[in-house]
C-alpha cells in the first residue's frame, strides 16, 4: 500500500519595507513628541509632582519629600500650565479650598515661586492671631499639647488644632519666641473675597499670610495629596542612586496629607 505524498506547502514570501534612518528619527521623534504631549497634559490638569526644599511645614512635611498635588481640585487657572502661560483667563471650574487643607500656590510677591501652606481663613471670615491662640470668626481653634520634640537645634510643643469639623492636624510652635520676629500675634482682618489666610505648620519658621499677604484664588495651583516617597537630604537625595538606601525614610510611604478625623 502505498500513502500518497504530502504536498509541500509553499511558503508565502511577503516583501517587507524597510525604513530609511531618516524614517526612523522622524517616527521616534513623533512617539517623544506623544509622550511630552501626554506628560504635560496630566501634569496641568490631573496631577503634578513637587520636593520639599524647606522646613515651613514641619512636622506634616519634611525636607526631601516628594509629594503629589492634584490639579483639579481648585479648578484651572493660568498657574495649572507649564510657565504660567496665559491662555486660561480667571478660575475654571473653580471648587473653594477647605479650612484645613495643605494647598500650592503662586506667591503674591512674585507670582512664580510656589509655596505650600496650609488653609486656616477662608473668604467672609474674620481671623486673628494672640498669643499663639487663632480665632476665626469669633471661635479659636482648639488646641492640645501633645508633646515635647526637636526642631534642628530648636525645642519645639507639638500641638494638636482641632477644627470645627473635628478634623485636626498637628503643627510646630517654638518654645522661646524669636525675639526679632514676631509670629505669635496677627491682628484681627475680614479675609475679602476670593482670597485666603494660610499658615505653615512650622509656626515660627514659615513666610505665609502673616509676612506676604492673602493668596488670591487665582494663583491656587492645587491641593497636596500625598507624600509619594521621602529621602533625609543631609544624607542623599532622589538624584544620587548611590545613596538612597541610607537616605531613605521608610516611614514616609504614601503618606496622606489631609486633615485626619477623629
Amino acid at each position: 500500500m502505498f500513502l500518497p505524498k504530502k504536498k509541500k506547502n509553499k511558503s508565502i514570501k511577503f516583501d517587507t519595507i524597510k525604513s530609511t534612518p531618516r524614517e526612523k528619527i522622524r517616527k521616534n521623534l513623533i512617539s517623544l513628541f506623544y509622550a511630552i504631549v501626554a506628560a504635560l497634559f496630566i501634569r496641568s490638569f490631573f496631577f503634578e509632582p513637587f520636593s520639599i526644599p524647606s522646613g515651613s511645614m514641619y512636622p506634616n512635611l519634611k525636607v526631601g519629600d516628594y509629594l503629589f498635588v492634584s490639579k483639579y481640585s481648585y479648578g484651572f487657572s493660568k498657574h495649572s500650565l507649564p510657565f504660567s502661560i496665559p491662555i486660561i483667563s480667571g478660575r475654571l471650574f473653580y471648587n473653594e479650598p477647605k479650612r484645613g487643607d495643605i494647598v500650592v500656590f503662586k506667591t503674591p510677591e512674585d507670582n512664580k515661586t510656589d509655596y505650600i501652606k496650609r488653609v486656616i481663613g477662608l473668604p467672609g471670615d474674620t481671623i486673628k492671631i494672640k498669643d499663639n491662640i487663632i480665632t476665626t470668626n469669633g471661635k479659636s481653634i482648639n488646641i492640645e499639647k501633645i508633646g515635647d520634640e526637636k526642631y534642628k537645634f530648636f525645642d519645639v510643643e507639638l500641638i494638636r488644632e482641632t477644627l470645627e469639623d473635628n478634623t485636626y492636624y498637628d503643627v510646630y510652635e517654638f518654645k522661646k519666641s524669636v525675639t526679632f520676629l514676631n509670629t505669635n500675634d496677627y491682628e484681627e482682618i475680614i479675609i475679602p473675597k476670593d482670597y485666603f489666610f494660610v499658615l505653615g505648620d512650622n509656626r515660627d519658621n514659615s513666610q505665609d499670610s502673616r509676612f506676604i499677604g492673602l493668596i488670591p484664588k487665582n494663583n491656587l495651583v492645587g491641593r497636596a495629596e500625598v507624600v509619594c516617597v521621602s529621602f533625609d537630604t543631609e544624607i542623599g537625595s532622589l538624584f544620587k542612586f548611590w545613596t538612597w538606601i541610607p537616605a531613605f525614610r521608610k516611614d514616609r510611604l504614601f503618606i496622606s496629607l489631609r486633615p485626619k478625623s477623629k
